[in-house]
C-alpha cells in the first residue's frame, strides 16, 4: 500500500470519526443545551434524531451523485457543508435552529463517508483492501466509545458549543488533505436519478430510524414508534419489490447474491447491531445495577476502547494467517462468549476482571469490524462498486441504530419478568449472545476460501 493510498484511507477515515463522533456526542450534552436553549432536557433529543433520519435518507443518493459529479467535488462540497453546518450548531440560538444545522451536518455527513469509502474501495488494489479497511474500521470502534466522555466534560467544564467548534479545524484540515489526494472518481454515463427508488427509500429508512429511536427512548411514546415501524415495514416491502423489477434501480439488490458480501450485509449487520448495544448498556448497567458514578462507569468502559485499539494493530496479520472465515466465526463466537461473562458481573466482582472481560469484548469487537469490513467487497466486480457500496453504507447505519434500540428493549422486556436493575440487564446480554447465533452460521456457511484475495492468501 503506497503513501498515497495511505493517506486518502486517514482522510476519509478522519470524515468517518467526524461523522460518528457528532452521531452520540450530544447526549451526554442534552442538559446544558436544554438549559441554554430554555427547553426541556428531553427534547433536545430531537436534535439526535434529526441529524440521524438525515443521514438515512441522503445516504442512498451518495452514489449516484458520486457518478454524475465526480468523487472529489461531491466529497469537498460534502466537507464544506459538515464543517458550516458545525459552526451552525455551536451557534444556534434556538431548538429550531439547532436541528436546522444538525439536518445540514446529516447531509454533509450522509456524502462524505459513502463517498469517501467508495474511492479508497475502487482506487485500492485487492491484496492492499485490507489495510485499507483497517484505516477505515478505526472510527467506528473508538468515536462511540469516545464521545460520551468528549461531551460530558466539554458541556460540564467548558460549553456545550465546543462540541460543534472543534470540527471546524478537522473540517479545513480535512479539506486540504482533499484537494491534494482524493482522485476524481466518475463515471461517463451515470444515467438519471432513481427519484422513485429514492424517495422509497428515503422514507422506508427514515420511518425505521425514528421508530426505532422511539422504541430507545427513556419513556418510549409506543403507539407512535409502532406506527412507524410498521409503515417502516410496509415501505421497505414496497421498495424491495420495485427495486427488484426496475431496469435502473437506485440501490441494485442482485448484489445481494454475491456470497461474501451477502454475509456482511445480513450476518455483519446482526454482528454490528448487538455489538454496538454493548457501550450503550454498560454504562447504565454499572450505574443502575451496581451503584456506581457516572464518572466510575464512564471511566471503566475505557477497558473496552483499549480493547479496540489494542488489537487493531494484529487484525491484518490474523486475518493473512488464518484466513477470512475462521477468523470472522472466532470474533462472533468469542463475542458471545464475552456478552456471557458480562451477565455474570455482579457489583462485588472484582476490578480487574470487569476490567479483562470488557478489553476482551473490545478485542473481539475490533477483530469482527475489520474482518466483515474487509470481506464485504473482496469479490464484488469493479463496475459494481458504487452500488454495493451505496447499499452496504445505508444497512450499517441502519445496524447501528438498531443495535441501541434492540438493547433499550431487551432491558424494558427484561423488567417485566423480573425485578432489581442488574437482573434485566442480565437478560438483555443473554438475549443479545443468542441473537449473535445469526451471525456464526452465516460464517460458518462460507467457503473454506471466502475473502483469501483480499487476505494476501493462495485460494487454492
Amino acid at each position: 500500500m503506497d503513501r498515497k493510498a495511505r493517506g486518502l484511507a486517514l482522510l476519509v477515515a478522519g470524515a468517518f470519526f467526524m461523522e460518528v463522533l457528532d452521531a452520540t456526542v450530544i447526549a451526554p450534552a442534552a442538559p446544558h443545551i436544554a438549559e441554554d436553549l430554555g427547553v426541556q432536557p428531553v427534547t433536545v433529543n430531537v436534535a439526535i434524531t434529526a441529524y440521524l433520519l438525515t443521514l438515512a435518507v441522503f445516504i442512498p443518493i451518495s452514489g449516484w451523485l458520486t457518478e454524475r459529479f465526480g468523487a472529489r467535488r461531491v466529497f469537498t462540497v460534502a466537507i464544506v457543508v459538515f464543517t458550516l453546518a458545525s459552526a451552525g450548531c455551536a451557534l444556534a440560538v434556538n431548538l429550531p435552529m439547532l436541528v436546522g444545522t444538525r439536518m445540514l451536518q446529516g447531509v454533509g455527513g450522509a456524502l462524505m463517508v459513502p463517498v469517501g469509502r467508495l474511492v479508497v474501495i475502487r482506487t485500492t488494489a485487492k491484496a492492499d483492501l485490507v489495510r485499507a479497511i483497517a484505516y477505515l474500521t478505526w472510527p467506528a470502534l473508538t468515536a462511540p466509545l469516545l464521545a460520551p466522555a468528549l461531551g460530558g466534560v466539554l458541556s460540564t467544564y467548558a460549553s456545550w458549543r465546543l462540541i460543534f467548534l472543534v470540527n471546524i479545524p478537522l473540517g479545513l484540515a480535512a479539506l486540504v488533505v482533499a484537494r491534494r489526494l482524493f482522485p476524481d472518481v466518475r463515471s461517463d454515463g451515470p444515467g438519471r436519478l432513481d427519484w422513485r427508488g429514492f424517495l422509497l427509500v428515503a422514507a422506508g429508512t427514515a420511518a425505521l430510524i425514528a421508530g426505532l429511536e422511539g422504541v430507545a427512548e427513556q419513556h418510549p411514546r409506543w403507539p407512535l414508534a409502532t406506527a412507524l415501524l410498521v409503515a417502516a415495514a410496509a415501505t421497505l416491502i414496497v421498495t424491495v419489490r420495485y427495486l427488484r423489477r426496475t431496469p435502473k434501480p437506485l440501490v441494485d439488490l442482485s448484489i445481494l447474491r454475491v456470497r461474501t458480501y451477502r454475509a456482511t450485509a445480513l450476518g455483519g449487520s446482526v454482528f454490528r447491531a448487538v455489538i454496538n448495544a454493548i457501550p450503550f448498556l454498560l454504562p447504565l448497567f454499572f450505574q443502575l445495577g451496581f451503584g456506581w458514578t457516572a464518572a466510575q462507569a464512564g471511566l471503566v468502559v475505557i477497558a473496552l476502547f483499549a480493547g479496540n485499539i489494542g488489537i487493531k494493530p494484529l487484525t491484518t496479520p490474523l486475518m493473512r494467517r488464518f484466513g477470512m472465515r475462521p477468523v470472522m466465526c472466532g470474533a462472533v463466537v468469542a463475542s458471545a462468549a464475552c456478552l456471557l461473562a458480562l451477565a455474570t458481573l455482579t457489583g462485588s466482582t472484582p476490578l480487574p476482571l470487569v476490567l479483562l472481560v470488557l478489553a476482551l469484548s473490545g478485542v473481539f469487537r475490533s477483530i469482527g469490524f475489520s474482518t466483515y469490513n474487509t470481506v464485504a467487497f473482496a469479490d464484488v466486480p469493479p463496475t459494481r462498486m458504487t452500488s454495493a457500496n451505496t447499499l452496504m453504507s445505508t444497512i450499517q447505519e441502519l445496524g447501528a441504530g438498531l443495535g441501541v434500540a434492540v438493547g433499550a428493549l431487551l432491558v424494558r422486556l427484561g423488567a417485566t419478568v423480573t425485578d432489581g436493575a442488574e437482573p434485566r440487564f442480565r437478560i438483555a446480554f443473554l438475549a443479545l449472545a443468542i441473537l449473535l447465533a445469526i451471525p456464526a452460521v452465516e460464517a460458518f456457511r462460507l467457503p473454506r476460501t471466502a475473502g483469501n484475495v483480499v487476505a494476501g492468501r493462495s485460494t487454492s
